[in-house]
């Protein structure tokens, strides 16, 4: 800290100080998270939400710290890019585990996909990408374990 800054400076030096801690706090227990919970999507949940707070408090605890507009402006997109990015990565995940099986259905309090026959999308949702299309299903002649009457 320079001397021309006086007591803002010190401020921002301590704030900065506080928000690294708590980032690296906030990783650090989401470290832990993955590494003793149960299954994957209690993991999911240790490895997005503390991960991406702690990520977002190192980052302000940086741009406080060096406090130049470049600083600010690289922040800011590590913020956007993390906030974004974070929940779509951890959703595609369940998403992955829950249909190879990976998710253990005693600690589901609501099933959602459960009902869903294979290849079926959720409402609203879109099929899968190996999906057949209604009209190809309705030229395939019906097959014994089908879940769905052909029209």
């Amino acid at each position: 800290m320079s001397p021309a800054e006086g007591p803002l400076g010190t401020v921002l030096d301590v704030l900065s100080a506080v928000c690294l801690g708590a980032g690296v706090l906030l990783a650090v227990v989401a470290a832990l998270g993955v590494l003793r919970l149960p299954d994957v999507l209690t993991r999911l949940h240790a490895a997005a939400k503390p991960q991406a707070l702690g990520v977002v408090l190192v980052a302000i605890g940086v741009a406080l710290a060096v406090r130049t507009p470049a600083a600010f402006g690289v922040v800011t997109l590590v913020v956007v890019f993390q906030l974004v990015t974070a929940p779509v990565a951890a959703h595609m995940v369940g998403r992955a585990a829950y249909r190879t099986g990976k998710v253990r259905p005693d600690l589901l309090l609501l099933d959602e996909l459960g009902d869903l026959a294979p290849g079926e999308a959720p409402e609203g949702g879109m099929p899968e990408a190996g999906a057949a299309s209604a009209d190809q299903d309705a030229d395939r002649p019906a097959e014994p374990g089908d879940a769905r009457p052909r029209t």
